[in-house]
C-alpha cells in the first residue's frame, strides 16, 4: 500500500480520488470541488476504460484527444506536487488494484447518463461499499438532470418546445455559478510522477486530426443568423469539448444568457432535452422510441449504403456531407440531418446503420444527441419530422448552399462528367418510403 504522504489535513490516514471521466478539466468541476473540500488530500484517476476502448479503431481521433488533455492535466497538478493516476483496463478490474495501491476513503465522480456508465456506476457503487468506502457522484456535465425538468405530473417531456420553456424558467444564476476549485488546488494529494502509459500501449495510433479550439464567444452574436450555412464557419464546434467536459456547461450556457444569443441556448437545452430522453427511455439508445417503428421493413442494400458512407450517392450536399465527416471527423449539423433524413428515407436503410457510422466517426459523438437526431430524421424519435417529411436535397442545397461553395469545396468532381449519377431518383424514393413506413406503421 503507497502511504507516503497519504494523510488527510485532520491527520486520519487515507485519500479521496476523485475519478475522472466526462469532465477532463480542473475549473469549474462538481465532483472534483467536493472532492477537495472533503477533508482528505485528493488523487485524480482516469482510466482508459477497455470496455470502451476494444470497440473503436486503432485510429480513433478522440482516444488522442482524451490522451492530450489527460497529458496537459497531468503537468498542470505536477506543479502542485499531485499528478493523475492513469489506468489502462477494465473498472471493475482496475478498482481492486487502485485499492491495493492507495489507502482509499472515499471516490468522487460526476454523473453520467449513457446506458454502459450508469451500469458500471452501479456496479462500482456496490463493489465500493463492499470495501466500506464511500462513493459520491454529482451533476456536471448539464445544467439540469433527471427528474429536475418534469410535467406538472411528475412525468418527463417527450417535446421539446414545453420543456425548453420550464427549462428557460428554472435557469437563473444559481444554476450557472461555477465551482471555485481553485481555491483548493492546495489540497491535491502529493506524489511523485505517475506513469502515462502511451497510446500505442494501448493499441491506438496517434491521430493526426485538428481539434476545434474552445472558443465559442465570437461566434455567438452571428449564430443565429449563420448556423444553417455549411459553407459559412457560422457554428461553435463546441460538441467535442461539451462532449469530454473540457468545457463546462455552466460557462457555456452563462456566455450565451451574458450574450443574449437565445438560439445557441436552445441548443445546448436540445443536448439536455436528449440526455433525459436517454435517462428515462434507455430502450431508445437502440430501438425506436416510438415502438411502432420497430416495424418498418428496410431495404438495408450494403452497396448503397457504402456509397452514402463514402459520399458518392449523386446528391451532392449528402455526398460533401459524409466527405467532410470521413475526413474531419467533423459535420455541419444542418447536412448531418440531410444526410440522415437520406439514408433512412431515400435509401430505406435503418437509422441504426447510419447511427453507427456517426457514433464510429464524429469527434463530437455523444449517444443521446446522436440517436435522438437519427431518429427524428427516421420519424421514429420523440418529438421527431413526421415520416411523411422527406429532406429534398435539391431543395436544401438551394436553401442553404445555393452558390455550391460547401458542395464544390468536398465534391470538387461535382458538375463534371466524373461525378456520380443520382443513386436513387428523388420523387421514386419518396413515394417509395411513404408507402413502406405507411405498410408498417399498419401492421404495428
Amino acid at each position: 500500500m503507497n502511504n507516503e504522504n497519504s494523510k488527510s489535513p485532520s491527520g486520519d490516514l487515507g485519500i479521496s480520488i476523485f475519478w475522472f471521466r466526462r469532465d477532463l478539466r480542473l475549473e469549474d468541476n462538481a465532483a472534483l470541488y467536493h472532492a477537495l473540500k472533503g477533508g482528505h488530500p485528493v488523487l485524480p484517476l482516469f482510466i482508459f476504460d477497455q470496455n470502451i476502448l476494444d470497440k473503436l479503431a486503432v485510429d480513433d481521433a478522440r482516444i488522442t484527444f482524451i490522451y492530450q488533455t489527460v497529458a496537459d492535466l497531468k503537468t498542470v497538478l505536477q506543479k502542485y506536487g499531485s499528478d493523475v493516476l492513469v489506468k489502462y483496463g477494465k473498472p471493475e478490474e482496475v478498482w481492486p488494484e487502485v485499492l491495493r495501491e492507495y489507502d482509499v476513503a472515499k471516490v468522487y465522480t460526476n454523473h453520467d447518463y449513457e446506458p454502459y456508465a450508469r451500469e458500471r456506476d452501479d456496479n462500482m457503487a456496490e463493489f465500493l461499499r463492499s470495501e466500506k468506502i464511500e462513493f459520491k457522484t454529482f451533476k456536471d456535465q448539464v445544467v439540469f438532470e433527471k427528474g429536475e425538468i418534469l410535467k406538472s405530473d411528475k412525468t418527463p417531456y417527450t417535446v421539446f418546445t414545453p420543456f425548453y420553456k420550464q427549462w428557460q424558467a428554472k435557469l437563473n444564476d444559481f444554476y450557472l455559478k461555477a465551482y471555485p476549485t481553485e481555491r483548493y488546488l492546495n489540497n491535491f494529494f502529493k506524489t511523485k510522477y505517475l506513469p502515462l502509459p502511451t497510446l500505442k500501449e494501448m493499441g491506438f495510433e496517434v491521430s493526426k486530426l485538428a481539434f476545434p479550439k474552445i472558443s465559442y464567444q465570437d461566434k455567438l452574436d452571428s449564430y443565429a443568423n449563420e448556423r444553417d450555412f455549411p459553407a459559412i464557419a457560422g457554428t461553435t464546434r463546441i460538441g467535442l469539448h461539451l462532449r469530454f467536459g473540457t468545457v463546462s456547461i455552466r460557462k457555456a450556457a452563462k456566455d450565451a444568457v451574458d450574450a443574449k444569443s437565445n438560439v445557441w441556448l436552445s441548443e445546448l437545452a436540445w443536448r439536455e432535452f436528449y440526455m433525459m430522453i436517454l435517462w428515462h427511455f434507455p430502450y431508445a439508445a437502440f430501438n425506436s422510441f416510438k415502438k411502432q417503428y420497430d416495424h418498418i421493413k428496410w431495404r438495408n442494400n450494403e452497396n448503397e449504403f457504402k456509397a452514402w458512407c463514402e459520399g458518392n450517392t449523386g446528391y451532392p450536399l449528402v455526398d460533401a456531407g459524409m466527405r467532410e465527416l470521413n475526413e474531419t471527423g467533423w459535420m455541419h449539423n444542418r447536412v448531418r440531418m440531410v444526410t440522415a433524413s437520406f439514408l433512412s428515407k431515400h435509401l430505406l436503410i435503418d437509422w441504426r446503420w447510419g447511427e453507427a457510422y456517426f457514433a464510429s466517426k464524429l469527434l463530437d459523438y455523444e449517444m443521446a444527441s446522436n440517436v435522438s437526431g437519427w431518429q427524428w430524421a427516421a420519424g421514429s424519435g420523440n418529438d421527431a419530422a413526421p415520416y411523411f417529411r422527406v429532406f429534398n436535397p435539391e431543395l436544401q442545397t438551394k436553401r442553404f448552399d445555393p452558390k455550391f461553395e460547401y458542395i464544390k469545396k468536398w465534391v470538387p468532381e461535382f458538375g463534371t462528367k466524373k461525378y456520380a449519377q443520382p443513386i436513387v431518383e428523388h420523387k421514386f424514393a419518396r413515394e417509395r418510403v411513404l408507402k413502406v413506413f405507411k405498410e408498417g406503421l399498419a401492421n404495428s
